[in-house]
């Protein structure tokens, strides 16, 4: 993805079909464990890895975006960038890149082993909890794209220092540029665990007040003020699920209970968990039990 086309061997696929293609160290400059390059069209790990296909590096890949928007998958979630936003790739992530997007900007990638042990613990270089996809705030953009800019000049000037200190001072500004990284996704992964929760409880307890009536996941939304989008994230990372699952979830918690604990009418029952149609009701339940309304109360009072 930046600098040209590497020629040496990509990986055999994983257990799950997924190749996984090495860093390609014939085309850094002076065969350090590093490379900067402009974002381009046309470019890959490996002759035959097009980079529109699902695969995996053994390598981190920090891509500086100029333009956008930009889709791209990382561990199977879609993340969009646009101009001024940076994605961080670590070994082992499954991604892919978009076909149908135009990538602008700057990318670096680093080799693991390239730099000392303190400096990895110290810049959280594999905090596979941290969010890829960052969005710096202007003057946060403005010192990291500084950074990159010396880290590029460094790696392009091969004729002024030994190769030892070309790759020392490397290093050096590579960890400088890494230790800014580091504390922008750190505070973004805080800032979204906090609008996580927050998002989530109030969903929470919107749902409580209102399953009876409402399984729509667009009008809680509406209701609460965030995009549907926002709401499947929050949900998603609170419990795992759906807003719908967890909507149907309750629905049916209800309904158990219902059926369990009172003598209404399997009719009445659906209508109290909102289905005014007792088929539609059953239908609902079975989906989601295995069981009939009638089957799944017969059982609990013959056991």
């Amino acid at each position: 993805m930046g600098g040209g086309k590497v020629t040496g061997g990509g990986r055999a696929s994983d257990g799950d079909g997924i190749r996984t293609f090495p860093f390609p160290a014939e085309l850094a400059v002076g065969g350090v464990g590093m490379q900067i390059a402009p974002m381009g069209t046309g470019r890959t790990w490996h002759a035959d890895a097009p980079l529109d296909r699902v695969h995996r590096i053994d390598f981190h890949v920090v891509m500086l975006f100029t333009d956008g928007p930009v889709r791209h998958m990382v561990d199977f979630a879609e993340h969009e960038a646009t101009a001024g936003d940076l994605l961080w790739i670590r070994p082992g992530q499954v991604h892919r890149f978009s076909r149908e997007c135009v990538y602008r900007g700057t990318v670096l990638t680093m080799q693991p082993g390239f730099l000392p042990r303190a400096t990895v613990e110290a810049t959280g270089l594999y905090r596979y909890d941290l969010p890829p996809l960052l969005h710096p705030e202007p003057a946060q953009r403005a010192a990291l794209q500084a950074a990159l800019d010396q880290l590029r000049r460094e790696y392009e000037d091969t004729a002024t220092l030994p190769l030892s200190l070309h790759t020392a001072v490397l290093r050096h500004t590579l960890t400088a540029f890494l230790l800014r990284l580091a504390h922008l996704a750190a505070r973004s992964a805080e800032v979204s665990r906090q609008q996580t929760d927050s998002t989530f409880t109030r969903f929470r307890d919107a749902v409580e007040q209102g399953f009876a009536t409402n399984h729509s996941v667009s009008a809680y939304a509406d209701a609460l003020g965030y995009s549907r989008r926002t709401l499947v994230r929050a949900v998603r990372a609170a419990t795992g699920e759906t807003p719908k699952g967890f909507i149907d979830k309750r629905v049916v918690l209800e309904a158990k209970r219902l059926l369990a604990h009172t003598d209404m009418p399997i009719g009445r029952v659906g209508a109290a968990v909102g289905f005014p149609d007792a088929a539609n009701f059953s239908k609902f339940f079975h989906l989601h039990t295995g069981q009939t309304p009638v089957t799944f109360r017969a059982e609990l009072r013959t056991a």
